[in-house]
């Protein structure tokens, strides 16, 4: 039995037109922390390892410098090109040290490519040529030529990667986890699934119903329907990519396609369609789905209990969610690869914190300890209220004024008013929230 490698396969990291090409974007997959950017005058997006050699500040908190075009670390200003190469040591005392010691000071680089509008990875770069050799899981439903147009979205999720392969190979939940979004729990019907086809690289399985289906899984992320509308040679793709990203996180990376209603795709703006569909399927799908998957956590460490009995899945169903189950216990031994990455117990508790609102948390770690901060930002709150209850007496009073002083009073009365609300938005949405929060992005420090 050959064990399933995770580290070489491709993922797709995002969708390329949610990356910001200015600035350096940190994204994690299976615990490495890696770190995109775009080369001045390139037109390829590299990604690297987001530590940097010298002292392993992040490579993400830095910036593409303006005039070499390379990636700079914000730390010391170590710089490096698209091949991980040190180009730059501002410290050093001897010219010809980076050259000395190039293979020292070089950054881990990953093999990626770009295709179908997703920026793929490869995570084991070791095996470059593997990875060259190696075809990426794309879907035959992302092709223009083929009459197809589409849209994507990626979003992290809060529970593991098991959960949402096992969330998305099971169409059973739809009606009552998205009813009124995407189904109706009062038209609920069995939802019969078929295993077609499974072998360690693929799982098909098949929906005879009113809309033919068939579901692929991709191994390690690609899980697929095909969606036939009866014989009108009408077809939809759902194409989702399940990335681990740590213990109790994961990544969804997902594009829906049609060959059909194509006018609606190119009028519909892409937020509208996530904040008023895409979300809230995620939404309805989140809290069920983490606190299953810490259920069956709890139960497999606490009393060394799998799916297999904590589970009970008596109808056709759940074929597929079963299917996939097993190949995790037969490739996989039941578990992801988390201990082959550079962890042990004490570095465990040491997370990284992805909420930038928690470590540069103004007001918990400094305002409130300060008698000058907090004094000032009373009397902020105090001007505040003062401005506001002005603006209210103010125009209150002009509106009772009799008209032949109206125009005599009343017009500087009102002009102060408007002022002083000027000057409580000042106060209020720019000066008091440097007490509680400002972000500091160093890509943005020109």
């Amino acid at each position: 039995m050959t064990e399933f490698n995770f580290f070489q396969n491709w993922y797709p990291l995002t969708p390329i037109e949610d990356i910001d090409p200015k600035r350096p974007t940190p994204v994690t997959v299976l615990g490495e922390r890696l770190v995109i950017w775009k080369p001045k005058n390139s037109e390829k997006y590299q990604v690297f390892s987001d530590r940097c050699p010298h002292r392993l500040a992040p490579l993400s908190e830095g910036r593409v410098d303006d005039r070499t075009g390379n990636l700079m670390c914000s730390y010391h200003g170590w710089q490096f090109d698209k091949a991980g190469n040190c180009t730059a040591i501002p410290q050093a005392e001897k010219p010809d040290l980076i050259q000395q010691n190039q293979a020292q000071l070089c950054v881990k680089v990953f093999p990626s490519k770009e295709a179908q509008e997703l920026l793929w990875v490869w995570l084991d770069p070791e095996t470059a040529e593997l990875a060259d050799s190696t075809p990426l899981p794309l879907s035959d439903k992302i092709d223009a030529s083929k009459g197809y147009v589409w849209s994507s979205v990626v979003r992290d999720l809060a529970y593991d990667w098991e959960a949402l392969i096992e969330n998305v190979a099971d169409p059973s939940h739809v009606p009552f986890t998205h009813h009124a979004v995407q189904g109706n729990r009062d038209k609920a019907v069995p939802v019969p699934i078929e295993i077609v086809k499974s072998t360690p690289n693929l799982i098909q399985a098949i929906i005879v119903r009113a809309f033919p289906t068939t579901i692929t899984f991709e191994p390690p992320c690609r899980v697929e329907y095909d969606i036939a509308i009866g014989n009108t040679g009408k077809q939809m793709g759902l194409i989702t990519y399940c990335l681990p990203v740590s213990p109790g996180k994961s990544r969804i990376v997902a594009q829906f396609s049609r060959n059909f209603a194509k006018n609606i795709q190119q009028i519909t703006p892409r937020w509208w369609e996530h904040i008023q569909e895409r979300n809230v399927v995620l939404d309805g799908d989140a809290i069920v789905l983490q606190q299953q998957n810490a259920y069956l956590k709890q139960r497999e460490e606490r009393e060394e209990k799998s799916w297999k009995t904590a589970y009970q899945m008596p109808t056709s169903a759940d074929r597929l969610v079963i299917e996939f189950r097993r190949w995790f216990d037969r490739y996989c031994q039941g578990k992801l690869p988390w201990h082959q990455l550079e962890l042990n117990k004490i570095a465990a508790q040491y997370n990284i914190n992805e909420n930038r609102q928690e470590i540069l948390d103004r007001y918990n770690q400094h305002t409130k300890h300060c008698s000058s901060c907090r004094g000032a930002l009373n009397n902020i709150k105090r001007i505040q209220i003062a401005l506001l209850v002005y603006f209210i007496l103010a125009v209150s009073s002009v509106a009772v004024f009799p008209d032949n002083i109206r125009m005599t009073w009343g017009l500087p009365i009102i002009a102060i008013a408007l002022l002083g609300l000027i000057v409580y938005g000042g106060l209020k949405f720019w000066l008091e929230p440097k007490f509680y929060f400002v972000d500091y992005i160093h890509s943005e420090k020109d």
